[in-house]
């Protein structure tokens, strides 16, 4: 094993390198991962260009990287699930297991949550990383590392779907095309939406949607929401029954709701504007649910069935590949908006 441990470290705003650090030792309960693929995360850019995300800020230099896959390379004291050379997609985020969110089953909402790349906690794109053993999910042999990178926003598709009740028959508006957009289009259609419609500024995400299975797409050409209302009623013949908002544009939230059934329900997953004006009493008069999520709760093993059965198909998302030495490439690349989903490859096999 070498004693070289390349790592993209964002030191402050703006400033990313590439470092040479120590291998970390695994604690008790922990395993030390030998990182294969990490995909770049719109999260990630926004720190190296922000410096913060919400009340989330850089104040220490920290390790970028979160949608992650990796082959176990060492044991800590206590761990009984994996060995080494398992291959394994990683979930990222460690809570407490002791509060209450915790012990009834919402974990997502624990208050002391580790979870990478956010700070103070380091992320994972690294030649090696620690990482405790229950978060990391045992990928069968034809599950390729690029698709355990993907579970992990996959997952937040499957908690989208989850809180909007998703089931056979729906109809399902997304809301912005981008990587996760597209993962809420495959998902619906997974569980069984009758009819997806998608929405993007970009004709060219639109395109890909329709690849990826969505019955209708309506570009957006107006900052009128009416408008595009308009369009998606004539695309599906009525209203959906559930809106999914993943663009975090605040006219694509009145968007989403008033273009939902009454009765129906809103989930936010895009985040923008801190404070947006809604049209809460169009919402409340005719009680049309809006639901809020944070990241995903108890869904990697739905996500990673739904890939390993072939329900779900996310390879045609990755569509830049680069290695770990060319990551500040590769978050240029993004920065830019260029392709779909990046990955980085920290295996030194394809060197």
């Amino acid at each position: 094993m070498t004693d070289i441990n390349l790592t993209a470290v964002l030191f402050e705003q703006n400033d990313l390198r590439m470092e040479d650090c120590p291998i970390p030792t695994p604690g008790p309960g922990q395993v030390l991962l030998e990182m294969k693929e990490v995909g770049i995360c719109g999260s990630d850019v926004h720190y190296w260009t922000h410096g913060r995300i919400g009340d989330f800020v850089l104040k220490a230099p920290m390790v970028l990287g979160h949608e992650a896959s990796a082959i176990v390379s060492k044991l800590g004291e206590g761990v009984t699930t994996l060995k080494v050379g398992d291959r394994v997609a990683i979930e990222p985020g460690v809570p407490c297991r002791k509060c209450n969110y915790c012990k009834t089953g919402r974990y997502n909402l624990c208050l002391e949550m580790k979870f990478c790349a956010t700070p103070p906690y380091d992320g994972n794109l690294a030649r090696f990383y620690v990482h405790d053993a229950d978060f990391c999910f045992k990928l069968p042999d034809h599950v390729s590392f690029e698709e355990g990178a993907l579970l992990e926003p996959l997952s937040v598709a499957v908690h989208a779907t989850n809180r909007a009740g998703v089931k056979l028959g729906n109809t399902v508006l997304v809301c912005g095309a981008g990587p996760i957009g597209l993962l809420n289009i495959l998902t619906a259609k997974a569980k069984g939406a009758a009819f997806v419609c998608a929405t993007d500024l970009d004709a060219s995400r639109l395109e890909m949607a329709k690849k990826l299975g969505a019955d209708f797409t309506v570009q957006v050409t107006s900052r009128d929401p009416l408008v595009t209302v308009q369009a998606i009623e004539e695309a599906l013949g009525d209203k959906a029954d559930i809106a999914i908002e993943c663009s975090g544009a605040a006219p694509s939230l009145k968007t989403a709701i008033y273009a939902t059934k009454s009765g129906g329900v809103v989930v936010l997953v895009g985040l923008g504007q801190e404070m947006v004006e809604m049209p809460v009493v169009n919402a409340g008069v005719r009680e049309v649910d809006i639901r809020g999520i944070f990241r995903y709760v108890n869904c990697y093993p739905t996500a990673l069935a739904m890939i390993a059965s072939g329900k779900v198909n996310v390879k045609p998302l990755v569509t830049h590949r680069f290695k770990l030495e060319e990551s500040i490439k590769a978050f240029e690349a993004a920065k830019r908006g260029e392709g779909i989903k990046i990955m980085i490859s920290c295996d030194r096999k394809k060197e």
